[in-house]
């Protein structure tokens, strides 16, 4: 395996700073003769892996290219091959990519959209990146995703779950994986609904962008409709370390839940606030106080630590699943890194063999051939159970976990426990339901 980011990672890092804040040019160039952007022509075959190795969301960043690296390694035929030997498609075969070895460069998107799109260009515009994986943010997603379309390559979303990503700021390059806010809701309500009635007051902190706003619209949707009244809706900055200031409104304010829309570092930093205020101590309304986090990871439960304790939330993947896919990741990751990983890592895991068997698939690294292979494929045996890329949108949809903060944990990863596998057919709707409309998916851009 070759990693160009050890030679290049300093030139990368600091071209994002240097981006950030700045406007960045969107016209690629590239060889008259080429047929599409960075059309490889020797013996190997360059992909981008674009994560926050910094930030408020690095800790989910690093799990992400600890299994990019991995990916890459069963690629090309090393390891024990991990769900090469479960997935329904059987194109790939341990010899890279059409036969080109698989080398691979890093960014640091550092959680923000400059420097995410600053990091983008330089390994599509410097290395030759066919093909950009990565990201734990919403706003970095949209970002990035638009600059690849604008540069006339694949862009296989890691983490994002603002229904923007796949609603209004869809591109016809870019593909999620990760599951997004309204499923959060569609399958988290009918659980607060049972578990803590149908006569709830909820208070919202809210990450103050994209994936936050959606969230919060989603889930006081879901949870308005069985019943719940939304007593008041308050933005965070992202930037926030100490919640403090925004937890003791709480109190007074006639709610008994708090929901907490927020993610990684600032979850645990809400979390921990809300905790140390005594909250899930309190009586109001005749009712337990409860506190609600819609997105949940493991890297965030273990942060949390106790406190995460008996608190709901939903996810895309848990390690703890025992479908055929999920066993041969989590022992390849295992093995090597010596823990269990987290679903943002098993998501840019399957996306980049996704986008490797799409290119096999199609014959060609050209970007439409690949767009074409991914739109409206169905297939099983990477980690979520039978997956379908819907081509109105480029939106996966798969099985969504709801999940509780552990009460007896065994051991350091058994932070979460599975409360219910919501099935596909409950988390999906309409292409133009009114959270996704606006936008357009558009043509295909190969780029050169």
């Amino acid at each position: 395996m070759t990693n160009k980011s050890v030679t290049r990672r300093g030139v990368l890092k600091s071209g994002a700073v240097a981006g950030t804040g700045l406007a960045l040019p969107t016209i690629f160039t590239a060889s008259s003769a080429a047929a599409f952007t960075n059309e490889p022509t020797g013996g190997s075959v360059t992909l981008g892996f674009n994560v926050p190795q910094t930030g408020p969301y690095a800790e989910e960043g690093n799990d992400e290219l600890l299994a990019q690296q991995l990916a890459v390694e069963h690629l090309n035929g090393e390891g024990d091959g991990g769900c090469l030997n479960t997935f329904t498609s059987k194109a790939l075969k341990g010899n890279g990519i059409l036969g080109k070895k698989v080398e691979f460069v890093t960014g640091d998107t550092q959680t923000k959209s400059d420097a995410a799109r600053a990091s983008a260009k330089s390994m599509i515009e410097k290395d030759g990146a066919i093909m950009i994986n990565g990201g734990s943010s919403s706003g970095v997603a949209v970002a990035v995703q638009g600059l690849c379309q604008e540069a006339g390559v694949i862009f296989m979303a890691g983490l994002t779950h603002a229904n923007d990503t796949t609603g209004k700021d869809k591109k016809a390059n870019g593909f999620r994986h990760f599951f997004n806010a309204y499923m959060s809701g569609a399958a988290l309500a009918p659980v607060l609904a049972a578990e803590m009635g149908k006569e709830r007051r909820a208070y919202h902190l809210t990450a103050d962008y994209n994936w936050g706003w959606t969230q919060e619209e989603s889930i006081v949707a879901s949870t308005e409709a069985l019943g719940w009244e939304t007593v008041n809706t308050v933005k965070t900055p992202l930037a926030s370390t100490d919640f403090s200031s925004y937890i003791a409104p709480v109190l007074n304010s006639g709610a008994d839940v708090l929901v907490l829309n927020h993610y990684g570092g600032n979850m645990v930093n809400s979390l921990t606030n809300a905790i140390q205020f005594g909250l899930l101590d309190k009586v109001a309304n005749g009712k337990d106080f409860k506190i609600v986090v819609p997105l949940y990871s493991e890297l965030m439960a273990a942060g949390a630590g106790e406190n995460i304790k008996g608190v709901l939330g939903s996810m895309n993947w848990n390690w703890q699943l025992q479908d055929e896919g999920t066993k041969a990741f989590v022992k390849s990751f295992g093995e090597k890194y010596g823990k269990p990983p987290s679903n943002s890592a098993q998501t840019c895991y399957a996306q980049v063999l996704l986008y490797a068997d799409a290119v096999e698939r199609a014959g060609t690294f050209n970007p439409c051939g690949v767009v074409e292979a991914l739109e409206d494929f169905e297939f099983d045996g990477l980690g979520n159970g039978p997956t379908w890329y819907r081509g109105a949108d480029h939106q996966c949809f798969k099985d969504v976990l709801v999940v509780r903060g552990n009460e007896n944990p065994t051991n350091a990863y058994d932070t979460l426990e599975i409360v219910e596998i919501t099935p596909r057919a409950q988390v999906e709707y309409d292409p133009e339901h009114p959270m996704f409309a606006g936008g357009s998916l558009g043509e295909c851009n190969p780029g050169a």
